[in-house]
């Protein structure tokens, strides 16, 4: 629903203020920037249901308002009350009792218990619950576990609406609050109050903006260090969400000073007393400034590059033309030239490097490694750093691979890698595919759980969109002394037919003209080729095309479930066809008379597709997973999720890392591979048009892509090269070497 304005769009029915009393029946609309909600409040026998907006920080549904103000007829959504004041409080009647209970709110209380509690206590609810909670074992089915668990999250939640009315007038949301406060607890309130900005690096999306506001408005002065200190960090988490590790003295001085509206030399000041007090680090080599923790995951990687490059190989000889016969024959397969010189180069040295686009035989060089390992007993490693990327490699290969997260096993007991440089991993030959995903920080800890004699191969196509997090590791360990790399450029998957193959490479090549047939959902027809484009000349039309496209002629043409077989991925967040609007559509057409959970801002149903946006290491799902919601459960307040055919049980909390995922982004979608497509392209994504984002999504598809929209939008990717360049300090340490135990 779009946000109704408060005053351009509705008309003034009379200055006199109303009082207007009822139970908050339910929020439909709320503006995370500012606050402003429509709401929808039960008059019940006087009046029925009425419309209110304004500003209700920290409301609850099933709460009872006494609301101030007037009312106004607005053009597009009719009478509506302005509210200007309000006072909230507990529900005195059974119905709002009922209504308050059954929101969810209170952990271990849903719909069927909320109505057995009210039945059996009426309007003596609140106090029971407040003064005389033993008495809740009274209520049939109500035992002496589940009346503790109730009682304990009353009292928290008295405790947590605090707080959230507290941080609400601050601009952070219902999500953000709870998020708050399952990181502080009830130290949340005083942990903010002495210094705000802390919350900036605890919490995930509450940036520096909005501790900022909170920090002045509690009386904080703009030129304090605290608040120096959190502006030049949050330019330097900025610079890493755009991939570097770090970045100038004069980038970072004149960035912050702008953020601060400071004087340079102010904040220049602090950045020096930062640096000295190594707060901050700076590599002189790049000139680049760089968080602590960056630093050290950049100097650590140089560190253990150079370590496995120093010790001998221990692997079994291996006589390599031997070798190459022997996997012709296993294979049926005949290797060209750049093919053997690949397998040579890998098994004769122990860092490598195998890139190259689609088709050009990365994986039948891996399946001929692994047998030949195989055959000589070396302990092998299989990783990926998504599941999706692993589940596809073990196929291919036949041999088990695993994320990155999972052969490193993460202890969420200690918080960290059961593997590291005191317990290494029992490998003595690594081959990690989809290598371009790395960022940092796992590549770090990668390496530092690698024995010293290990071989090292990195598989990847540098021509994809580099890696989400910091870094550009990829590319660096390429540029480096260190690692041999092979290019393969020959085409050779499906005797060069396979057009998914050929518009890849056409599209590195720059030619703009996309050569495929065209599809209709309109007009069915026989589809033999992999690659398909079909026409719609604006956004809106587009929508329409392509929920036919997934929901009608795709599933009749291949008999392929639209919500598992069928993926997504669009260039940007907003606009008509944009991820945003796409997954609100398609959830809707999955149907929605499905149970049904509400977190944060976001409904889940019961079949909806899923991707989980943050590590959670508690549960064992990593950035990027996707998955299906196969149950909610309203009375545990959980939400069952099958995550690579694994069901992973979350309480409410850690689903406020959970979005739709009919359609994804494009940067989401590496290192994963779908049987069908979709990649909406119009010329109103222009922002993010670019070569190399189109290329990783056309590779992303298994067996068929549909590029649906414009041509001019195809075109314009194709002629767009993206000219950032990534700034790291890792390129500069792997050239320089080190001199004694020094990393320089």
């Amino acid at each position: 629903m779009k946000s109704p304005s408060s005053s351009a769009n509705a008309l003034d029915l009379g200055k006199e203020e109303v009082r207007l009393k009822g139970v908050l029946k339910r929020i439909v609309f709320t503006n995370p920037t500012n606050g402003y909600s429509v709401c929808l409040l039960d008059l019940s026998h006087n009046g029925g249901t009425v419309t209110i907006t304004g500003h209700f920080p920290g409301v609850q549904c099933g709460e009872t308002l006494v609301a101030r103000g007037q009312w106004q007829e607005h053009e597009k959504f009719g009478k509506q009350f302005k509210c200007t004041a309000f006072e909230a409080t507990l529900p005195a009647d059974v119905h709002g009792i009922r209504q308050y209970l059954s929101s969810g709110l209170i952990h271990g209380i849903g719909k069927e218990y909320a109505g057995k509690i009210v039945e059996f206590f009426g309007e003596d609810t609140f106090y029971v619950l407040n003064e005389a909670s033993a008495r809740l074992t009274d209520v049939p089915g109500i035992g002496k576990k589940r009346a503790a668990m109730i009682k304990k999250a009353w009292d928290e939640q008295r405790a947590v609406r605090d707080t959230m009315i507290f941080l609400q007038a601050y601009g952070i949301t219902n999500s953000q609050c709870l998020r708050l406060w399952q990181h502080y607890g009830a130290q949340t309130k005083e942990v903010i109050s002495k210094n705000p900005y802390v919350i900036a690096d605890a919490i995930d999306g509450i940036g520096f903006k909005s501790a900022d506001k909170i920090a002045l408005n509690l009386g904080l002065t703009v030129d304090s260090s605290f608040r120096i200190d959190a502006g030049l960090e949050y330019v330097l988490s900025q610079a890493e969400s755009e991939g570097n590790t770090g970045a100038s003295r004069s980038q970072l001085t004149q960035t912050a000073a702008a953020l601060l509206e400071l004087s340079e030399p102010t904040v220049q000041k602090r950045l020096e007393a930062l640096l000295a007090t190594d707060v901050l680090s700076e590599y002189p080599a790049s000139q680049l400034v760089q968080r602590n923790k960056t630093a050290i995951h950049e100097a650590c990687i140089a560190k253990h590059i150079q370590r496995l490059y120093a010790t001998p190989s221990r692997l079994p000889s291996i006589h390599i033309e031997n070798a190459l016969l022997w996997s012709e024959t296993k294979l049926n397969i005949h290797w060209s030239e750049v093919q053997k010189n690949a397998l040579r180069s890998i098994l004769q040295n122990k860092l490598s490097v195998l890139t190259g686009g689609p088709g050009t035989g990365k994986t039948t060089l891996l399946r001929a490694l692994v047998g030949m390992l195989g055959a000589k007993h070396v302990r092998l490693g299989l990783a990926a750093p998504t599941g999706r990327a692993a589940q596809r490699m073990s196929e291919t290969t036949g041999c088990t691979a695993r994320t990155v997260h999972r052969t490193l096993k993460y202890e969420p007991s200690i918080g960290r890698f059961t593997y590291d440089e005191n317990n290494p991993l029992p490998v003595d030959f690594l081959i990690l595919d989809e290598a371009g995903m790395l960022d940092v920080a796992l590549t770090h800890s990668l390496l530092r759980a690698l024995p010293d004699a290990t071989h090292l191969l990195l598989v990847g196509d540098i021509y994809q969109l580099p890696s989400v997090g910091a870094g550009n590791v990829l590319h660096d360990c390429i540029e480096s002394p260190y690692f041999h790399v092979t290019y393969l450029n020959d085409i050779f998957r499906q005797g060069k037919r396979s057009s998914i193959v050929t518009v890849a490479h056409n599209i590195l090549e720059g030619k703009c003209k996309l050569e495929a047939p065209i599809c209709s959902p309109e007009h069915p027809q026989p589809l033999e080729e992999d690659l398909y484009f079909v026409p719609a000349a604006q956004p809106e039309e587009g929508l329409k095309t392509l929920e036919r496209l997934c929901w009608e002629f795709l599933p009749k043409q291949y008999r392929v479930d639209p919500i598992r077989d069928l993926q997504i991925l669009a260039p940007m967040h907003r606009g008509s066809v944009g991820i945003e609007q796409i997954n609100s559509l398609f959830q809707q057409h999955a149907g929605l008379q499905r149970r049904k959970m509400q977190i944060g801002e976001q409904t889940f149903f019961v079949g909806d597709k899923v991707i989980q946006l943050k590590n959670d290491y508690n549960n064992g799902i990593f950035n990027g997973d996707l998955g299906i919601i196969k149950e909610v459960n309203e009375e545990d307040n959980t939400v069952t999720v099958l995550f690579n055919d694994e069901p992973h049980v979350l309480e409410r909390s850690a689903c406020l890392h959970l979005k739709l995922a009919y359609a994804i982004s494009i940067h989401k979608s590496q290192g994963s591979e779908f049987p069908i497509v979709i990649i909406p392209l119009f010329t109103q994504h222009f922002v993010m048009l670019k070569r190399n984002l189109l290329y990783t999504a056309v590779t992303r598809g298994r067996k068929k892509v549909f590029l649906l929209g414009d041509a001019r939008a195809y075109s314009i990717a194709v002629r767009t090269l993206d000219s950032t360049v990534r700034r790291t300090t890792l390129s500069e340490r792997l050239k320089h070497g080190f001199k004694g135990n020094k990393i320089v």
